[in-house]
């Protein structure tokens, strides 16, 4: 097996796509990698030291001096496996806005998280639970959450992300942004019929 294969089978086994390999070790574009990958292109030994720390081994492994593939951990701290989760477009934190299905992109999260797709935030109404415009939400599908948990929620054709409460006795939902500068999105009786709870928001992911 020579060095590009070796580099293709890591990369694949970690999930990671050639644009994501590409801006770890510092190209603009996946075509370098590609062509690294089919033999076509050599590689300095900085690149090669650049690609093997990316992809969490060894340049021993991709020169094909060792049999397998260790993963490099850092001396004290905790390995994390992570996995791709489907970024499927933006949801609102202020008013509603329309979720395009934009599968395609992928974003990586902690392979312990219990999430089916990831949404964009946008806007401000959910600052107070730390939600910032831009951060990733990670949701979990389900058609109903506990009160006070904070949802994915289809109003029509319009997705927005709020905390619920559910009054069942009286027909009525309310989803509650967290901020103060927005008022509580309220429905009742047939309105109800409108509104439709695509998912939990287990986590988020902030960038620094």
């Amino acid at each position: 097996m020579e060095i590009g294969e070796r580099i293709k089978k890591r990369r694949e086994k970690l999930g990671m796509s050639q644009q994501e390999l590409a801006e770890l070790v510092g190209y603009d574009t996946r075509t370098a990698i590609s062509k690294i990958e089919n033999n076509a292109n050599g590689m300095t030994q900085s690149k090669l030291v650049a690609v093997a720390r990316a992809l969490r081994t060894t340049p021993a492994y991709l020169m094909g001096w060792e049999e397998e593939a260790p993963t490099i951990s850092i001396p004290g701290a905790f390995e994390i496996k992570t996995k791709r989760v489907p970024l499927l477009g933006s949801i609102a934190c202020g008013e509603p806005l329309y979720a395009e299905e934009e599968w395609g992109e992928y974003v990586l999260t902690d392979e312990a998280l219990n999430c089916d797709f990831a949404l964009r935030a946008t806007g401000d109404s959910m600052t107070g639970a730390r939600i910032n415009d831009g951060d990733v939400v990670f949701v979990r599908k389900q058609s109903t959450v506990n009160n006070g948990e904070i949802a994915v929620v289809l109003i029509g054709d319009e997705a927005t992300l709020k905390r619920v409460q559910y009054y069942p006795d009286k027909k009525r939902l309310v989803l509650y942004p967290e901020n103060p500068a927005y008022a509580p999105l309220v429905f009742v009786n047939e309105e109800l019929e409108e509104v439709r709870i695509l998912g939990k928001a287990v986590a988020f992911q902030s960038t620094l």
